[in-house]
């Protein structure tokens, strides 16, 4: 590095990395983690997963794709901030409609390039997702003793309900389908089954994914109850994705899957949803040592031996050793064993860790959206 560093990452054991900034400027805490993935850093970055988190990305090529409206996974990034090997360079896309560097610097996200994302990543792993303070300051002065207080204050994610800060305010309809050449996002015409999806961080390629597979879908807050979920008679009920503790959202969450899980309906859940559905039929979920963030997490299909290559996005774990007798474990990540899916064995339930819809990632997994689909098919065609 040939200029005065005007970016700074504190790490809560006392290690400093120092880089180039870039977006706002300020400063912000969170826990650090780590992506593997080579595309999709704009979807990355809003995905409300991500919520208390500054992202490091292992692949060098961040910002050369620009970002554009169509790929937000909600309005706004919602990840803390961005570490990146190099500066980002000017968008050289033509689906681009603005830079990287100026989008993050509008909606008041902070970015540092020039940093050792090989080291970064090997003390994470290692160590396990520490605490950090990122701070950018062009004029390159920081307190770092104050910052590395900071990072050592963050109260970090354990215990934390995260969900309720991420979820809709009201309730709303989408039919909004997947993207498609050349048309790009249409509305859902034709749908055959009346689906609630519960938000507790829902990206918009999920819902899009369910409106695809021919769902009508009612989105509510993380926090309805039971009752209101029932009241709208849904042929199926789904669980979303989103961030913070299963145990802290459980809370609130728990009581009203039990209560839905009263009522002979599918219910599928994918990442917060799968483990806040364990939780609700028994299980337990523990933090995991720098969590799964990336597009190529092989996930094995314990019922048809199949291999799938998956996008995850998550830092706690369903605890597969605790799964009560009736709970069937249906999938296991290939590279530590841990827990990606469960099902009841008598009934339409199921969840998987990954998120199948990809965004960014591959395709592999859509077919549980297709699946549970005919589930609900089969329930409706049961009871009528």
């Amino acid at each position: 590095m040939t200029q005065k560093p005007t970016a700074c990452l504190a790490l809560a054991n006392g290690t400093i990395f120092y880089g180039m900034g870039f977006g706002a400027t300020g400063e912000t805490t969170a826990e650090l983690c780590f992506n593997t993935a080579m595309t999709g850093y704009q979807e990355i970055m809003t995905d409300p997963s991500y919520a208390g988190q500054v992202v490091t990305f292992t692949f060098p090529h961040i910002g050369n794709t620009g970002v554009n409206p169509d790929d937000d996974e909600t309005a706004d990034p919602v990840a803390a901030g961005m570490i990146v090997k190099w500066d980002p360079t000017h968008a050289s896309s033509w689906r681009a409609t603005e830079e990287l560097t100026g989008w993050l610097a509008k909606r008041g996200r902070i970015g540092m390039g020039g940093v050792d994302t090989r080291r970064l990543t090997r003390a994470i792993r290692q160590q396990g997702a520490p605490h950090v303070a990122l701070a950018h300051n062009p004029d390159g002065i920081f307190d770092i003793e104050a910052l590395v207080r900071k990072a050592r204050a963050f109260e970090g994610l354990e215990g934390l309900d995260l969900a309720k800060d991420v979820t809709c305010a009201q309730s709303y309809n989408w039919n909004e389908m997947r993207w498609a050449w050349p048309e790009g996002y249409k509305p859902q015409t034709d749908a055959r089954h009346k689906v609630v999806a519960i938000d507790f961080g829902a990206k918009r390629n999920i819902l899009r994914c369910l409106a695809s597979a021919g769902c009508d879908v009612t989105v509510l807050p993380a926090t309805a109850t039971g009752e209101e979920v029932m009241a709208l008679n849904p042929d199926g009920v789904f669980l979303s994705n989103g961030p913070g503790d299963p145990a802290a959202t459980g809370a609130y969450a728990v009581p009203m899957i039990k209560q839905v899980l009263s009522h002979d309906i599918p219910v599928f859940g994918i990442c917060l949803g799968h483990q806040i559905l364990a939780l609700a039929l028994g299980a337990k979920t523990v933090k995991m040592n720098h969590g799964h963030h990336g597009a190529n997490h092989p996930v094995k299909d314990m019922e048809t031996g199949k291999v799938e290559i998956t996008s995850m996005n998550h830092g706690f774990t369903v605890d597969g050793q605790s799964l009560p007798v009736g709970v069937k474990e249906t999938h296991v990540s290939l590279f530590d064993g841990s827990n990606c899916g469960i099902r009841l064995a008598d009934r339409p339930v199921f969840s998987v860790q990954y998120h199948p819809e990809a965004s960014p990632g591959p395709q592999d997994s859509y077919y549980l959206f297709e699946r549970f689909s005919q589930a609900m098919q089969e329930s409706t065609t049961t009871n009528n």
